[in-house]
């Protein structure tokens, strides 16, 4: 069984179980969440899509912590001008692992 699952703008495929960081959620360590925008559902060999969203599904997941992800260096250069931009940037993420993926129908 899985599921395709929007979270924070970001589609995920996800089965039970699984480990997985998504863009960071307001949520603490430790707590129960539960996601309703469920866009597949696969069970059984049987598949259920959504029009956008699957009625009656959700995905419950435990966030384990928050983080930030490694560094990514942008550089920008226009050649023969002298310029020359070097940043970096840290995104930050949510750790969450699946425990439960529902459908009433």
């Amino acid at each position: 069984m899985y599921a395709v699952v929007e979270i924070a703008g970001k589609q995920l495929r996800v089965d039970k179980g699984d480990l997985i960081k998504v863009p960071l959620l307001d949520a603490e360590e430790g707590s129960k969440h539960s996601f309703s925008d469920v866009l597949l559902i696969s069970a059984d060999g049987k598949t259920h899509i959504g029009q956008p969203h699957v009625a009656g599904a959700s995905v419950k997941a435990t966030v384990l912590g928050h983080g930030k992800d490694k560094k990514v260096v942008v550089f920008k250069m226009k050649r023969r001008k002298k310029y020359r931009r070097r940043n970096g940037h840290r995104q930050q993420f949510t750790s969450i692992q699946i425990d439960d993926i529902a459908v009433s129908s």
